[in-house]
């Protein structure tokens, strides 16, 4: 039967012994059933999948916090990958690839509109976003997410379309996987899964937009590998960012994304990052990156930046726990002379998720953000409530107050509505 078995699965015969068969089996079916026990059974439809096992299919950090537990840190492709990896099978030459072209493409997206009541009372849908995969064979797939923002775009207009994910992947041996193009680089909690049925908040911590700047995608090549340890790590070589030197926002990281649309490539970056998920319930990772000149120019000056940081994400039962530190070092005299050549953020976030029946949940959490960045110095006291009727449909509703220092106190009141499949 293992001989039959593996001459279905187009192992050439002789490339296994039956032990060596059998151990595999028994490995995916300790995957299988891990799997199940978490998500449910593999048969269902594939909408009771978390959001980090569905579209869009990319690696991710962590799982919507509706469900009360730890994400596997895989994408719903990932799970095809992890299977084939227990087989010791990965699609050879054109397999994959028969069949008409859209039984080989998927589509995803997520949205969410915002209501902001403080000093500037606002209402806006803040994202639309579209993603369209695509398998070329076992070996090949194109991944890219399209998104408009603030509903329009145009002259004149708040919004913009953008292009954040087109990338190609390429499937290696020994579960290393290569891709090129434009990607979220792997950096921070949000960055590469911010659907937002998968954090709690209404609006993205801040942290993650003054020191991370997330969203934060670049063009370039990278590498990643996940490990039979629970270790897993990414690198990549990739464009980076031009802040501008002078002005009002002199040296603000967030400033100087390029988004890779007519981008200068004087100095490119490198950014890694090593991750373990190796218990139940934790999920850490440390990451860095190093770029020669954040100004992008040739000039003597060098303002050479590094970023380094580190996450961690605890899951007990309905407690949660996230929390992430940041720090940008960027050496020239002028970065120093403004008082701006270290930049540096940290939050914490306690939560607590509940049950409530017919696969509703509701959460609390509350969070510490703190920053000193290119304009200043601010604590930020968030807390609030989520409710999740279905597990991709999300309500919120928050309070935030923030204290910037020279600036009086400001408090905001936030409602929500959002959804992804």
């Amino acid at each position: 039967m293992l001989v039959m078995l593996g001459w279905a699965l187009g192992w050439p015969a002789g490339a296994v012994t039956l032990d060596e068969l059998a151990a595999r089996l028994e490995k995916l079916e300790a995957k299988v059933a891990a799997y199940e026990e978490r998500y449910g059974p593999l048969d269902g439809p594939q909408s009771s999948l978390p959001e980090t096992m569905r579209g869009p299919v990319r690696p991710s950090q962590y799982s919507s916090p509706a469900k009360g537990g730890m994400g596997s840190g895989s994408s719903f492709a990932d799970t095809d990958r992890s299977i084939d990896e227990s087989f010791g099978v990965g699609g050879g030459g054109g397999g994959g690839g028969a069949g008409n072209w859209w039984e080989r493409t998927t589509l995803g997206g997520y949205g969410e509109m915002h209501l902001n009541l403080g000093d500037v009372e606002e209402i806006d849908f803040h994202r639309w976003v579209l993603f369209l995969n695509h398998r070329f064979n076992d070996r090949i797939k194109l991944y890219s997410e399209l998104e408009l923002e603030h509903s329009l775009a145009g002259e004149g207009k708040a919004g913009e379309v953008e292009l954040e994910q087109a990338y190609i992947e390429f499937a290696l041996d020994h579960n290393l996987y290569a891709k090129a193009g434009l990607f979220l680089l792997p950096v921070g909690t949000l960055n590469e899964t911010h659907e937002p049925d998968t954090f709690f908040g209404v609006e993205r911590n801040p942290i993650e937009k003054e020191i991370i700047p997330t969203t934060w995608w670049e063009g370039g090549a990278g590498l990643s590998q996940v490990l039979d340890n629970g270790f897993s790590w990414d690198v990549a070589v990739h464009s980076g960012l031009d802040v501008p030197a002078m002005g009002s926002d002199a040296f603000r990281i967030r400033s100087g994304r390029e988004k890779v649309s007519e981008a200068p490539a004087k100095e490119a970056a490198v950014t890694g990052r090593v991750r373990w998920s190796g218990t139940p319930g934790v999920d850490l990772s440390a990451f860095a990156q190093y770029q020669p000149d954040i100004t992008q120019t040739t000039s003597p000056e060098d303002n050479s930046a590094t970023l380094v940081g580190a996450t961690a994400h605890l899951q007990r039962g309905g407690f949660g726990l996230r929390a992430l530190a940041a720090q940008w070092s960027i050496d020239g005299a002028m970065p120093r002379a403004l008082g701006v050549d270290d930049q540096y953020g940290y939050y914490v976030e306690p939560s607590y998720t509940v049950m409530l029946g017919n696969g509703s949940r509701v959460g609390v959490f509350g969070r510490y953000n703190y920053y000193h960045y290119a304009k200043g110095e601010v604590m930020q006291y968030d807390a609030g409530i989520n409710f999740w009727p279905i597990d991709q449909v999300v309500l919120k509703a928050d309070w935030s107050h923030l204290e910037e220092k020279g600036k009086e106190a400001e408090d905001i009141f936030n409602l929500g509505v959002g959804y992804s499949f």
